[in-house]
């Protein structure tokens, strides 16, 4: 054989090599996009379910004579903020943050909502409330597992996408990295307990 026809095989089988590699790296990058919007999507999924308890909330409260109205209308505001703040796939970080601040809002005053119905014992006793109650408290446990797996599906797309040669192609096609949950301001301090 010649040098030429050995050299043009060698160049092929380099050739061949690279390709296969980008198509193998490209693959994973959008498998795992797509791991992460699906993460995404559970995340929405069961901040949508509280959302949607928090009608039968507020109906249920307002049942209670001279119930703070004020606090009842927080609570519906800050629900209908966090409707707005819908996306197809997972955010940016602006996106992300946008999403947590109504998110946070809306658990403040929910927050709010369940120490003001503290001093109304009646209400606390009825079936109805502590069954909504005990919903919403499941779905902020389930929040927190969403939004771990999340991060667990973030981590994994971020350092897949971050490895030599998956980088290069990645910055090619337009694969950015994906932010995280990250926990709000103040959320790490324990409690002020005063006697």
């Amino acid at each position: 054989m010649s040098k030429g026809v050995i050299g043009c095989g060698v160049i092929a089988a380099i050739v061949l090599i690279l390709v296969a590699t980008g198509v193998g790296s490209y693959n994973r990058l959008v498998q795992l996009d797509e791991g992460v919007d699906n993460a995404w999507s559970q995340v929405e999924n069961v901040y949508q379910r509280r959302a949607d308890l928090i009608p039968n909330l507020v109906a249920t409260v307002k049942g209670a004579k001279e119930f703070e109205q004020e606090t009842l209308t927080q609570v519906v505001e800050a629900r209908a903020k966090v409707g707005q703040v819908n996306f197809q796939t997972a955010p940016d970080a602006a996106q992300l943050g946008q999403f947590e601040a109504a998110q946070s809002q809306l658990s403040s005053a929910l927050s709010r909502l369940l120490v003001v119905v503290e001093r109304y014992p009646e209400l606390k006793a009825t079936e109805a409330f502590r069954d909504l109650q005990a919903q919403l408290e499941g779905t902020e446990n389930r929040i927190s597992v969403e939004r771990k797996r999340f991060n667990d599906a973030t981590l994994h797309y971020n350092k897949t996408r971050r490895q030599f040669p998956t980088i290069l192609l990645a910055n090619i096609m337009g694969f950015g990295d994906k932010p995280y949950f990250e926990s709000t301001p103040g959320a790490d301090e324990p409690p002020k307990v005063e006697f």
